[in-house]
């Protein structure tokens, strides 16, 4: 009777976790959503595969030959809403966006919505982030760093390095 009495208790919570964890992933996915904007009234925005062909690159008609389509610099954040490295980096990505408002565009991908564009960078791994220069050709990263700190310093050492280059 205790065994069972037990094993009743220890499905109990366990259950009881999954039912909170699935709570606070869809308050973060919210979080996550509810940021991502559609116009071009700035904010970061988040990307179809046919925003992509618009505003980013017609991969489908020259798929060989990289032409960026934008007039300023850019970021990709490839993303997915489950990830944990994703959701640390999304809020820091718009102070960012902020912070270098009207000098380059933000842009994210979902990956398990927009899976051919994912495919089409071989993303195997997220989050992973596309520096776009307005002239020349883009450099994939992945991954964040240890605190918010170091996530916030890589960002804007490589948006210095690759996308605001003084020529």
């Amino acid at each position: 009777m205790k065994q069972l009495f037990l094993i009743v208790a220890v499905f109990t919570i366990i259950l009881s976790a999954c039912g909170n964890q699935k709570k606070e992933n869809d308050g973060n996915t919210k979080t996550i959503n509810s940021s991502l904007k559609t116009s071009d009234s700035g904010g970061t925005e988040k990307l179809t595969k046919e925003l992509f062909i618009q505003k980013v690159w017609d991969y489908t008609n020259s798929p060989k030959d990289w032409k960026y389509l934008g007039s300023k610099p850019a970021i990709i954040d490839f993303y997915a809403d489950w990830c944990g490295p994703c959701k640390i980096a999304s809020p820091i990505l718009d102070e960012i966006e902020s912070e270098y408002a009207g000098r380059i565009l933000v842009y994210k991908v979902n990956t398990d919505q927009e899976r051919e564009l994912a495919q089409v960078f071989g993303i195997t791994g997220i989050p992973a982030f596309l520096y776009i220069p307005a002239t020349g050709k883009p450099v994939m990263m992945s991954g964040i760093g240890q605190s918010k700190e170091e996530t916030k310093k890589m960002f804007i050492e490589n948006i210095e390095k690759y996308l605001l280059v003084k020529k």
